[in-house]
């Protein structure tokens, strides 16, 4: 009888919530903690995956354009967490959201090839940080995707400057590479678009 319910439970979860992301981010982090050093804010910090069946898409052959998005969220906690920017915003009582993101697919990453997903600081403003990602194939360490992020900080009254200065004093921001001030002037841009619309 406990077995049982203990298995209808684990269904209920299965089918309510997407548990296998939530175990991934609770593993992603732990082992983080457990077995890397801390890295300095603008160090680059990699995770490791493997394209799976999970992650396929409809003809099978390499990865779900949507997967790539989830795999980035797992990167990002890991650079959170092991940068110390997440204790920094937390112990303030702030957190930080996905405020836009951009990706470009340079090529697919096929069935069962390992990979790794490289996450690191790039710019800062008043509100958001900056990080760009990229997905790495292991097996000819060719840059299959590169992202740029915009996270925004949410809940603080204070600027993003100040949690950089608390982790690391005197770190100065560096200028936005071409590639990032280009796209910060299309979401500028998008952004009065809309607003004519209105």
């Amino acid at each position: 009888m406990l077995c049982s319910c203990a298995v209808a439970i684990v269904a209920i979860l299965y089918i309510l919530f997407d548990v296998n992301y939530f175990l991934r981010i609770i593993f992603t982090i732990v082992w983080g903690r457990l077995f890397e050093k801390k890295k300095k804010l603008f160090d680059t910090t990699t995770i490791y995956g493997i394209c799976s069946t999970q992650d396929v898409d409809l003809v099978l052959k390499h990865m779900n354009n949507a997967r790539y998005l989830r795999e980035l969220d797992f990167a990002r906690f890991y650079f959170y967490d092991n940068s110390g920017i997440y204790d920094a915003v937390a112990k303030r009582g702030g957190g930080a959201v996905q405020g836009a993101s951009t990706i470009r697919y340079r090529r697919a990453i096929p069935i069962f090839t390992p990979y790794k997903v490289t996450t690191k600081l790039i710019y800062w403003e008043d509100k958001h940080f900056y990080i760009e990602q990229q997905f790495i194939s292991l097996t000819d360490n060719f840059i299959r995707a590169v992202v740029l992020s915009r996270q925004t900080v949410t809940g603080l009254k204070i600027p993003v400057a100040d949690i950089i200065a608390e982790i690391e004093p005197e770190t100065r921001r560096p200028e936005p590479t071409k590639e990032l001030q280009l796209w910060l002037e299309s979401m500028e841009e998008s952004s009065q678009s809309l607003k004519k619309q209105k």
